[in-house]
């Protein structure tokens, strides 16, 4: 296990925060890793994120990345993919509790980035799903994004912000996501 040295970032996340379908470097992510550079230069970022990935591998990847890395902050941007799936909402949740706690537990500050699922899913799926994650984040006391997609999926122009597939948002939608983050990580950053 390395010792910690300066403050390390990991993002543990889905498609949305590993460009899929974007030009490398043009994510939100890498984006990030720009602000960072100028604004808080002794801050080394990994991102661990893969397209595809569920709460379930999540939370299975995370203690080895833990180790790897020794964090000191940690993003989870997990959990859209879990309802595109239809898995329950009690193991989505279970899921982000378990890696919130196991984050905090190696003594790193946890950002939990909420998603919302569109309305054809139902009103009462929908409403469950969004609360789950101010739910995990109150219980951990973590530091919390709502919804990372604010001002892009929810805005009379949110076609012209997504990719063709109509589920990855589009390389314009990027730095409106690093906006609806970047508040919150710096309030927790050193």
């Amino acid at each position: 296990m390395k010792p910690r040295t300066a403050p390390t970032l990991l993002v543990l996340g889905d498609s949305l925060s590993a460009e899929y379908g974007l030009p490398l470097g043009t994510g939100w992510v890498a984006l990030l890793q720009a602000r960072l550079a100028t604004q808080k230069p002794k801050v080394t970022l990994v991102n661990a994120s893969i397209s595809g990935d569920t709460t379930s591998g999540g939370a299975s990847r995370l203690p080895a990345l833990l180790d790897k890395h020794r964090p000191t902050h940690v993003i989870i941007e997990l959990g859209g993919n879990d309802a595109l799936r239809g898995m329950s909402l009690q193991g989505t949740q279970s899921n982000l509790s378990q890696m919130t706690a196991a984050a905090k537990a190696s003594g790193a500050k946890v950002l939990l980035i909420g998603m919302q699922v569109p309305p054809n899913y139902g009103q009462d799926y929908a409403n469950r799903f969004a609360a789950l994650y101010g739910a995990t984040a109150q219980t951990h006391k973590t530091a919390l994004v709502p919804f990372l997609l604010k001002g892009v999926a929810d805005v009379p122009h949110a076609s012209e912000l997504f990719q063709a597939d109509r589920i990855h948002p589009a390389e314009p939608a990027q730095a409106i996501m690093l906006g609806n983050v970047w508040p919150e990580l710096k309030k927790l950053l050193p």
